[in-house]
């Protein structure tokens, strides 16, 4: 009798095991993991707005699907995100879009000096030229989810600039095509430098000069190593946060609408969350001691004689692609 009860409890318990594997193996297959690199810092309002879309999926998503966030180039550094969402080694991720100007001149309209240097100006840009930017993304396998602009663009340096005169020679950080055509023009020397490596470059003197947003002078505490900010408003780049087709696809339908509902609240947020950053960081760099001003009439003469330069090589190598856009943006 004993023996028997004994047989008995032991095929349940198989039994039980067996079960509690194969929901444990069904529950595997249903979620799923997506580990999604950014390059800039967990504060920097980009990743804040990258946070909550990944929240916003996961609580959507019900378990079956959740995005991890790694921030400041934690897992994949900037220059690889792009190839890293294409080949599928990861299937979502953020970059800023300029940085594929080499590849095609459309993907660095939003950084051609003084085309579109307001929000409204860039909102219209990029309305102008959105289709076109994802036709040719989605010839290497990818789709935006969501774009967002940096604040406008401002001068910085460790010293008083004036003119073009005082650029002539400096040590000129640069990130893109644009800003390194920039520095040219300015005579200037261009620096590739990093958003992580900025500080240092400036601590060793490896550069001296730099354009970008009030949000990363804040994020770098410029203060530390610069003295003046200048509000050139001299464009608005924006950072595209795209996925790899086939992932995408490979979702059920349900979560592909998860998806693209939090990419629309995504966008949305973080265009009113750009605003709100260029007013509180260019008030922090004044709070910190930088000396905050409009260019001189000089500079910003000498800046606008750049941009007009730099906007006639942009159409002329964006080719059919760059008129359509122009065209668009005009009307």
């Amino acid at each position: 009798m004993h023996s028997t009860l004994r047989a008995v409890r032991a095929t349940a318990n198989v039994s039980l095991a067996a079960g509690l594997v194969a929901v444990l193996v069904a529950g595997s297959a249903l979620a799923e993991t997506w580990d999604m690199p950014t390059p800039y810092p967990e504060g920097n309002f980009h990743t804040q707005n990258i946070i909550q879309f990944a929240e916003d999926v996961n609580a959507a998503a019900g378990g079956d699907l959740e995005i991890v966030v790694h921030p400041a180039g934690s897992l994949i550094k900037h220059p690889e995100i792009k190839n890293a969402v294409r080949s599928g080694q990861v299937p979502v991720g953020e970059f800023l879009l300029s940085r594929l100007s080499n590849e095609n001149p459309v993907f660095g309209v939003d950084s051609v000096p003084f085309l579109a240097n307001s929000y409204e100006a860039a909102e219209k840009l990029w309305a102008a030229s959105r289709d076109v930017t994802e036709a040719l993304l989605a010839r290497q396998n990818m789709t935006i989810l969501f774009a967002v602009p940096w604040p406008p663009q401002g001068i910085y340096a460790d010293g008083e600039i004036a003119s073009l005169d005082d650029m002539s020679g400096l040590k000129f950080r640069t990130y893109n095509a644009a800003t390194e055509r920039l520095a040219q023009l300015a005579g200037a020397v261009p620096t590739q430098v990093e958003v992580p490596d900025v500080s240092q470059a400036f601590a060793t003197g490896r550069v001296e000069a730099m354009i970008t947003s009030p949000s990363t002078g804040v994020n770098i505490k410029a203060w530390d190593f610069l003295s003046h900010y200048y509000d050139t408003q001299a464009w608005l780049p924006k950072n595209v946060t795209v996925i790899n087709v086939d992932a995408f696809e490979a979702l059920s339908p349900e979560l592909q609408d998860v998806v693209m509902t939090a990419a629309a609240e995504a966008e949305r947020r973080g265009w009113e969350a750009s605003r709100t950053e260029t007013a509180e960081k260019t008030q922090a760099l004044s709070d910190n001691g930088i000396a905050v001003a409009a260019p001189s009439d000089a500079l910003a003469a000498g800046l606008r004689e750049i941009g007009t330069t730099m906007a006639e090589e942009w159409a002329e190598r964006a080719g059919d692609e760059g008129a359509t856009i122009l065209q668009s943006y005009g009307n």
